[in-house]
C-alpha cells in the first residue's frame, strides 16, 4: 500500500487540491457546554518532520482554519479502485478543540490542561490521557505537560499548608512497576469503598522545578522502550503519572497519562515472540480501553437524554440503566477506574488528547485515533435547550392546586417486562430433542464427574459454555461428526463464586470436550444487577 501511495502522490495532492470539504451543521451554545463538560476531547496533529518529507509521502491531514468549523479535521485517502484510476476518500471528524502542528505544548497546555489544576486542589479529581499510534508524540507531549502541571500547582498557593507528592508508575500488561524505586513492582487494588490504590508506589515530595525535572528524568530512564519502523524509542508500556494534593480529610488527584502507542504489525521492526507478546498486551489494553470509552459515551448519553426529558417534563422520568463499564478487565483500566465509573461518587473532569501523524502513510491509524475521539464527545444538556417559560419546575407544577375538572385521571403505568438473559435455545420445539443433538454454540453443560478435558484448563470445571465446534482428526465434517457422535466443542469455564449460588463465566479459561463427556444441559440466568449466572433450570 505504501508503493501505491507514492506511485501515485502527484495525482493525490491534485485531487486534494480540487476537493471540497462537506459543511458541518453546528450547534449553537458549544462554547457554553465546554466549559460545562466534565471530558474535553481534544486533538493535536503532530509536524511533519525531516524523516517524514524524506520518505515522500505527502500530508493526509488538514485541519479546518475557519472559526464556525474550529474543531474539524479532514482527513484525505487514496482508494485503489480494482477497476479504474484511484479515488479520493475523504473524512471529516470533530473534536472539541484541534490543536495543528504550530502549536506549542504550553499553549495546549493553557487552553485545554489548566483548568484541571485549581480543579484537583479543590479536592477533585482530574484526568489526562493522551492515545495514538506509535511516534504520534505523545510521550513529547505529556512529559512537557508534567512539568508544566506542577510547576503550576508549586505556583498556585505558596503560602497553603497543602503538599504535592508525585508517583510514576510503569503498566506493562497487567503488571505495574514504580518508575521511582528501580522498577520495584506495585500492586493495584480497590480498597472497602472501591477506590483503586497503588499499593507498594513511592511517592516523593515536590516543592520546586528543579524536583520535578529530576523526578521525570529518574522515571524515564527505567520506562521500557524499543525500536518501531514509526520511531526509535517508542514506549512499550503505559506511563502513569499521578499527583496528590495533600490537605485535610479530603485528597486531590491529577493523573496524566502517557500510552503505549498502538501499532500493528508491520510497525513492528523485530518480530520476535517476546516482541509480539507485548505488542498483543499493549493493543489488548488498549482494546479494553476502546470498550470503555464506548460504555462511558453511553452511559454520558443515557444521561444527557434524561437531563433533557426532566427538563420538558413534570412527572419524574424512568432512568435507563447505564451499560456495563467492564474498567476492571485491565490494570489500565482499573488505575483509571474514576473516569469510567459513573457510580464513583467523586467529582471528575478529563482532558484527551488524541495525537495524530499527519503522514498519507499512517492514514488508517489516525482515522482510528479520531474515531475514538468523536466516541468520547457527549454534549451535555444546554441550559438553554427547553424554554423556562414553556415548563414550570417540577416543584411549583406540584405545590399548584387542582380542581376535579381540571385533575387528569391517574394513568396506569404500562407492565415492564421482568424476563432475564438465559441460555435457553431460541427455538421453542428444541426441548423434544435431546441435547446432544442440538449441541451449539452460547448453550450451558454440565460435565460428567472425572470427565477428560484438553486444552488450558487445569481441573475438570461442573459447567462449561460452548463456543465453537472441534473437528477429531478422523472425522472431516459437522454431519459425520453427528452421525458418529464424536463432535468435540471448545468450551468455556464457569466458574463458582466464593459463597454465592451462581456462576462466573472465565472465557480465557478455555478447553476441548468431547459430547461423551456432556451430562445435562443447563439453563443459566444473567443478572445485570450482580452481573452472574444463576441456575434456572436442568434439562
Amino acid at each position: 500500500m505504501d508503493q501505491f501511495y507514492l506511485d501515485n502522490v502527484a495525482l493525490y495532492e491534485s485531487l486534494v487540491e480540487r476537493a471540497q470539504p462537506a459543511p458541518l451543521a453546528r450547534r449553537a451554545g458549544r462554547a457554553a457546554d465546554l466549559a460545562e463538560a466534565n471530558m474535553i476531547v481534544a486533538a493535536r496533529i503532530r509536524p511533519q518532520l525531516d524523516e517524514d518529507l524524506a520518505s515522500g509521502f505527502p500530508c493526509a491531514v488538514y485541519p479546518r482554519s475557519d472559526e464556525e468549523d474550529s474543531g474539524v479535521v479532514d482527513i484525505h485517502d487514496l482508494y485503489n479502485h480494482p477497476r479504474g484510476k484511484p479515488v479520493l476518500k475523504s473524512a471529516k471528524y470533530e473534536v472539541d478543540r484541534l490543536f495543528g502542528p504550530e502549536t506549542t505544548t504550553e499553549e495546549i497546555f493553557d487552553v485545554h490542561v489548566k483548568h484541571l489544576v485549581p480543579f484537583a486542589w479543590n479536592g477533585g479529581i482530574g484526568t489526562l490521557f493522551a492515545y495514538g499510534q506509535t511516534g504520534s508524540g505523545k510521550t513529547f507531549t505529556v512529559s512537557r505537560l508534567e512539568e508544566l502541571v506542577v510547576d503550576a500547582l508549586v505556583d498556585l498557593d505558596p503560602d497553603s499548608e497543602k503538599q504535592v507528592s508525585i508517583t510514576i508508575i510503569e503498566l506493562a500488561g497487567n503488571a505495574a512497576f514504580d518508575l521511582l524505586n528501580k522498577r520495584q513492582p506495585v500492586s493495584i487494588m480497590e480498597d472497602a469503598r472501591g477506590v483503586t490504590q497503588l499499593m507498594g508506589a513511592n511517592e516523593c515530595t515536590v516543592e520546586e522545578h528543579a524536583d520535578v525535572q529530576d523526578l521525570i528524568e529518574r522515571a524515564t530512564a527505567f520506562r521500557r522502550t524499543a525500536p518501531t519502523l514509526k520511531n526509535d524509542d517508542s514506549s512499550r508500556s503505559h506511563s502513569i503519572c499521578r499527583i496528590r494534593i495533600k490537605h485535610g480529610k479530603v485528597d486531590g488527584f491529577l493523573y496524566l497519562v502517557d500510552l503505549a502507542g498502538s501499532e500493528g504489525a508491520r510497525d513492528v521492526a523485530v518480530h520476535g515472540a517476546d516482541r509480539m507478546r507485548e505488542t498483543r498486551e499493549i493493543n489488548i489494553s488498549l482494546s479494553v480501553l476502546k470498550d470503555c470509552i464506548r460504555g462511558r459515551a453511553q452511559a454520558d448519553a443515557i444521561a444527557v437524554k434524561a437531563s433533557k426529558q426532566q427538563a420538558t417534563q413534570t412527572a419524574p422520568v424512568k432512568k435507563k440503566q447505564a451499560p456495563h463499564i467492564p474498567f476492571r478487565q485491565s490494570a489500565l483500566t482499573k488505575v483509571l477506574k474514576h473516569v469510567f465509573d459513573p457510580a464513583g461518587g467523586r467529582a471528575c473532569k478529563t482532558a484527551v488528547i488524541a495525537c495524530v501523524n499527519p503522514s498519507l502513510a499512517d492514514v488508517g491509524p489516525s482515522k482510528n485515533t479520531l474515531r475514538y475521539a468523536e466516541i468520547l464527545r457527549v454534549t451535555p444538556p444546554s441550559s438553554t435547550a427547553a424554554p423556562a417559560a414553556t415548563t414550570a419546575p417540577a416543584s411549583t407544577a406540584a405545590a399548584a392546586p387542582s380542581t376535579p375538572s381540571t385533575k387528569a385521571a391517574p394513568k396506569k403505568p404500562a407492565p415492564q417486562s421482568t424476563a432475564k438473559p438465559n441460555s435457553r435455545d431460541p427455538d421453542p420445539d428444541a426441548a423434544s430433542v435431546p441435547f446432544r443433538h442440538r449441541l451449539r454454540p452460547g448453550m450451558v453443560i454440565r460435565l460428567k464427574p472425572s470427565s477428560p478435558v484438553g486444552g488450558s484448563s487445569t481441573s475438570t470445571p461442573q459447567l462449561a459454555v460452548l463456543l465453537c465446534p472441534e473437528m477429531t482428526s478422523d472425522v472431516d465434517s459437522p454431519e459425520k461428526a453427528r452421525k458418529h457422535r464424536t463432535m468435540q466443542y471448545v468450551c468455556a469455564s464457569l466458574a463458582p463464586v466464593p459463597g454465592k449460588a451462581c456462576y462466573e463465566m472465565n472465557l480465557w479459561e478455555q478447553f476441548v470436550v468431547d459430547s461423551s463427556a456432556m451430562d445435562r444441559e443447563v439453563i443459566l440466568e444473567y443478572s445485570p444487577e450482580t452481573r452472574y449466572y444463576y441456575v434456572y433450570h436442568i434439562v
